[in-house]
């Protein structure tokens, strides 16, 4: 299998889900520092350095992944940059952008990929992570919902054009999940609103019916699920892990 962005947080918690139950790795990231700590830890797996913005490289590191693993089975696209905290106006042109090469770009360019092959083996399973803000929004955070809103889209007409050759494409969306990237958002905003960042990370759990974060591992559980054959009829679908969003701030 193959997975984006997974040298640290939900990505790596990911692929030591899928190197648990034996399955052969191939993850790429950013963090050299966080790359080499994976090799480390996660021995057997093959972690490349790889700028996601970046679609040549894309190309390059899939074109010898499936080489090497002889096909592919699994692609997790755990890609995503959180972009700007601001009202639209505030938001530069470029700044958009920028999200949106990682957080939607790079989704299509190893789903581009990955389905010929897939295809030709008549089985497989893509992946995508959204994000809560792909279901209901997310004020002051525009491109990235905006992309986590794409992701959702680009999955639904994947499953149309793969399922009739035994590939499935689902996409997760997380809610808060534990872990620095949360801290680092929940701080973005507080300082930007000018208040605490418990302030933030209480109204984010007042919103859900399960009042707590999810954790790192409850997301790659369902990876492995969607992965597995006992997900052979779940195409298509964007489902949550949020415990249960009733309500978005502002």
């Amino acid at each position: 299998m193959v997975i984006t962005a997974a040298a640290g947080g939900i990505g790596r918690a990911i692929a030591a889900a899928f190197v648990a139950q034996g399955s052969q790795v191939h993850l790429c990231d950013v963090d050299d520092a966080a790359l080499a700590s994976v090799r480390t830890d996660l021995p057997g797996v093959v972690a490349t350095r790889v700028d996601l913005s970046d679609g040549s490289a894309i190309d390059d590191w899939l074109a010898a992944a499936i080489a090497t693993l002889g096909g592919v089975d699994v692609l997790v696209n755990n890609a995503g940059t959180k972009g700007p905290t601001a009202f639209v106006e505030d938001v530069e042109p470029d700044e958009w952008r920028d999200c949106l090469a990682v957080t939607l770009d790079s989704h299509y360019r190893t789903a581009r990929a990955v389905s010929p092959v897939m295809k030709r083996q008549g089985a497989g399973s893509i992946v995508n992570m959204s994000s809560t803000a792909g279901q209901v929004g997310y004020g002051m955070r525009t491109p990235y919902a905006a992309a986590k809103w794409a992701v959702i889209g680009l999955t639904k007409s994947l499953a149309i054009e793969l399922g009739p050759h035994g590939v499935r494409c689902n996409a997760i969306c997380p809610g808060s999940v534990s872990g620095d990237r949360i801290d680092r958002v929940i701080t973005a905003e507080a300082d930007r609103r000018g208040v605490s960042p418990r302030t933030v990370a209480d109204e984010y759990v007042a919103g859900q019916s399960i009042k707590r974060f999810a954790t790192a591992e409850e997301i790659a559980d369902l990876c492995l699920f969607l992965a597995s054959p006992a997900a052979a009829m779940i195409s298509g679908q964007a489902i949550a892990v949020d415990g249960h969003s009733e309500t978005y701030h502002l």
